[in-house]
This record gives C-alpha cells, structure tokens and sequence, in this order.
C-alpha cells in the first residue's frame, strides 16, 4: 500500500510522490512566541513529529523545518504591556516552547528558523513581486508593502473560496493607503516605539505571510513536498503564503496537511478564553510520555475536546502497554527492537496517518503478549515485545526508550535494591503468618509512592502512577 495523505489544496487523499526520491521536505508553521505553550499548540508539534518519524521509517531523508515568529504585533502589545524589549517576550517563550517539545519527546526539527534573521529573503521575495505587479507600496510613503490580491486569480483556492466572498484583510490599519481593502500586508511600515528595519521602501517589519514563505523556500527550495499546520491557519495565513509565493513563480508546497484543534466544552483552546492549559501544569496530572499518548492518538484531522476523564483514561491505556513491557524485561531480560513494524500498523499509517488504527494494532499485541507470558510463552512474548517498541518508536511513546528510560534508570536500580529489601521482609513476615507486618510494609511502600503486585512468579513493584 502507498503512503497517502488529505491534501487540503485537493481536498481529497492524494498518494505521496516527493519532488526527490528518497527525500521528503516537510515545512511546519511553529510557535508565534508571545506566550508560553499550552497543550492545543504542542498537539500540532506531537502530530508532525509522528509524520516526520513515520517518513524517516519508510526510507525518506526528512528535512524538517518549523520555524518561530518571533515579532508579532501580539508580542509588541506583550512587550509594551509590561514595559520590556519585544525580544525578551519572544525569548522567553520559545525557550518555553522549545522545553515543551522536549519534555514531550519530539525529535528536534532540521532547522529552526527564526522570523528576525530573514528579512534580506523577505526583501528579495517582495521585489519580485512588486515587478511583477503583484505587490505594491503604499503611495504615502509611509512604509506599508501589499499584495495585491486581484494580481492573482487563484487566490482563494487552498481555502475553497472566491474572491468576492473574502473579507476585507485586519492585518494592517483602516486607514493606510490600500487599492483593496481585501490587500494583505507584506510590510507594516515603522511606528513609534516598534522595531523596523531597513527596506527600498522605508522603514518596517514584516507581515505574518511573508516570514513563512521567505523561510519556507529559504531551507527547502522554491518547490518542496509538504506544508503542515493548524486548521485554524488555511485562511489567511496559508492561503496567502501560497498566493504570494506562486506569484513570485515558486511552486512552493505540493501538499497541505493541517491537523485539527484541541477545545475544552466545544471551545477553541486559547489564552484569549482562559481555557489554556499549559505544559508544565499538565504534566504534573500526568507523566510526559502519557500526555504524548494522549495528544497523540486520535487522527490528526479530528478535534479533540479535552477533559480530565479523557486525560487518564489516555494514561491507563498507555500504562497497560508499559504494563506489559516491563514484566517481559523482567521475564526475559533486554527486549531488542525488531527491524520491521507489523503490517497492520503500516498499512493505517500509510492511509493519511491513521494512529488511532495503529494505536489499536498496539494494544492487540498486548493482550497478546500478556497471553503468552501467562501461559510461559517466552519466544513468543520476545517476538510480541519487540514489534511493540518498533511500532511505540515511530509514535514516539516507547517506554523502555533513553527518552523515557534513561534519565532515571540509575536511580530506579538504586531504589530496586532498596525496595527488594523491603519485598524481602514482608515475604518472610508472611512466612511466619505475620499478616500484620507483612501488610504494614506493603503500606509503607505505597505511601512512598510504590505499588506492589503479588504474582505467581512472586512480588513485584512499579511507581504509582498518576
């Protein structure tokens, strides 16, 4: 089966065919950095790094390029809100978002543009096209750059509309010179207090749109595979970053994927509402791995509606697979990763990124697994645990992986030591019918945060989850 996607430009599944074989561009539109990361934004992080492992999986040499806007007329009112450089706003929240990616498990990209240290692309890009008559400054000199959007007949296809249906574009002020209300900005002339910079048409900074396209071709050629991002930025944002650059002449990207929003109660997730969530709160209701788990796995398309219930139910299901590598390690010893991934899995995959499929291949190898350890089947389980991390490594959530794993493991021998002691104790305190201490010492662990589990092959201990 090929790999295919839902191109939005199409607006229909298209089989993947890269401009260079073996080679696959991917562009994601990242943080606009005038706060700090909530889980609606990370989701899109967490649903195209799935894309970016799947792509390397099946033999694509990936470049990956998301980049940051980081000047923004939200950062300046940020910055002037409380009284600091526009920098410092910008600064500190993409260190923020930078640790969030981290903390949940997204590879870093291959490059990580930033807005600021484009602009000699951005100048180039709108002398293109002022001389091809597509863009045009403002006649009162006072710095503004436009597209012009009636230069371009297509526009309006990415988001299925006609131009007389546009509505006239906010990015820009009422009253500057514009020949159509519905003209974008690609420069925003200089005002008192902001930063500008240099331009053949006075003083300024850039718009939104031209950042991505300046950055976008920059790192990944004229033409390139894919452009991802949020459903909520088809129009205007992406759709006038493809009027732009096609009219420049760029090809500019050949598929349109946008993964779907996150709401709390049916409402759009936002700090404007006051219904964000950010990350390092979230992870504290639950472990990093599962709050990936649990952003993770519906289609990338559909919305999620986010609830506590949701949040731990997500966590216990993601606990039962972690549930079931563990015992084998202890059963077994080291469980090696197999070469290839189980035909199901790739095949929902392939089909426009189908992880709530995969997700259900996943759990059937752990009932399975959980099966043939019960009944000794130990070859058997080894095979089943190994086509498990093969397929948690593509979503990123194997537990037994250095990101999951390692940063503690030191301390987990240390505290397995310890805690074998104790098993130790209560073992030989039931020997001697002494329930009451054997009971005292099982209490004693869990309110130091450790369950144990009676089994048939003896006692064993795992963190409390949650």
């Amino acid at each position: 089966m090929s790999l295919r996607f839902y191109d939005t430009s199409a607006r229909q599944v298209r089989e993947f065919v890269p401009l260079r074989e073996g080679s696959a561009s991917l562009y994601l539109c990242g943080a606009t950095v005038q706060a700090p990361p909530h889980i609606g934004h990370i989701r899109s992080g967490v649903n195209f790094d799935i894309l970016r492992r799947w792509l390397t999986h099946v033999g694509y040499d990936v470049t990956f390029c998301r980049n940051v806007t980081d000047i923004d007329d939200k950062i300046i009112r940020v910055a002037a809100a409380e009284g600091v450089p526009w920098w410092k706003v910008s600064e500190r929240n993409q260190r923020a978002f930078t640790q969030a990616y981290e903390i949940l498990g997204c590879l870093p990209p291959t490059v990580e543009p930033r807005a600021t240290g484009h602009v000699p692309e951005m100048i180039d890009l709108m002398r293109r096209l002022i001389s091809d008559g597509h863009a045009y400054a403002s006649d009162d000199g006072c710095g503004d750059v436009y597209f012009d959007v009636r230069s371009y007949p297509p526009y309006g296809e990415l988001s299925n509309q006609r131009l007389d249906q546009v509505m006239e574009s906010s990015d820009s002020d009422p009253d500057r010179d514009k020949r159509d209300s519905r003209d974008f900005a690609l420069w925003k002339g200089a005002k008192p207090g902001e930063p500008s910079w240099d331009t053949p048409w006075g003083r300024g900074r850039p718009g939104w749109h031209l950042e991505c396209s300046a950055m976008a071709t920059k790192y990944l050629g004229p033409s390139f595979d894919i452009h991802g991002g949020g459903l909520d930025l088809i129009f205007p944002h992406h759709e006038n970053e493809l009027a732009q650059s096609r009219a420049a002449g760029d090809g500019f990207a050949q598929y349109w994927l946008h993964n779907g929003m996150l709401s709390v109660g049916g409402e759009k997730m936002s700090k404007s509402l006051g219904n964000s969530m950010l990350i390092p709160q979230m992870v504290q209701k639950v472990r990093p791995v599962e709050l990936r788990y649990y952003l993770g796995q519906a289609h990338y398309r559909s919305t999620i509606d986010y609830s506590d219930a949701a949040l731990q139910e997500a966590a216990a299901a993601y606990q039962r697979i972690e549930g079931f590598l563990t015992r084998t390690v202890e059963v077994l010893g080291e469980v090696a990763t197999a070469d290839r991934v189980p035909a199901a899995f790739a095949s929902a995959l392939d089909d426009d990124l189908g992880v709530s499929q995969a997700l259900a291949v996943v759990h059937g190898h752990v009932r399975e697994g959980n099966t043939a350890l019960a009944s000794g089947g130990k070859e058997q389980a080894a095979e089943i645990a190994g086509e498990l991390r093969a397929m948690l490594a593509i979503l990123g959530i194997d537990p037994l992986s250095e990101q999951w794993s390692g940063g503690d493991q030191g301390l987990r021998e240390v505290v397995d030591a310890l805690v074998a002691v104790a098993l130790e104790q209560r073992q030989a305190a039931r020997g001697r019918k002494d329930y009451a201490a054997a009971d005292a010492i099982r209490d004693q662990l869990a309110e130091a945060g450790i369950v144990v589990e009676d089994t048939p092959q003896g006692s064993r201990w795992d963190l409390r989850r949650g």
